[in-house]
């Protein structure tokens, strides 16, 4: 269920500030690491490369505009996958 459109975005403390400080113009253009995959990306974000955990390592993700609104665990997944056990694909005819 989504959330409600008056209670706006969901942001973790740690990211509100930062928006604060970038809207502020006290941010220089580093790679952000977060691990906040919760968080919404919000217009404040656009062009910015933040490190996104997920689990294991940080994934570099680069914020443009087509992901307002989504989530920074959106653009990180968590699991590799390496294909079916019995994908194998057999040639008939031989053994």
């Amino acid at each position: 269920m989504p959330r409600s459109v008056w209670k706006g975005p969901f942001l973790d403390n740690c990211m509100l500030k930062y928006a604060v400080k970038l809207s502020a113009g006290k941010v220089d253009n580093k790679v952000k690491k977060i691990w906040s995959r919760r968080s919404a990306i919000i217009p404040a974000f656009i062009g910015r490369t933040f490190a996104v955990y997920n689990g294991k390592v940080f994934i570099p993700v680069t914020i443009t505009e087509a992901m307002l609104g989504y989530k920074f665990g959106d653009f990180a997944p968590t699991r590799t996958f390496r294909g079916h056990a019995g994908d194998k694909k057999v040639v008939k005819g031989k053994k």
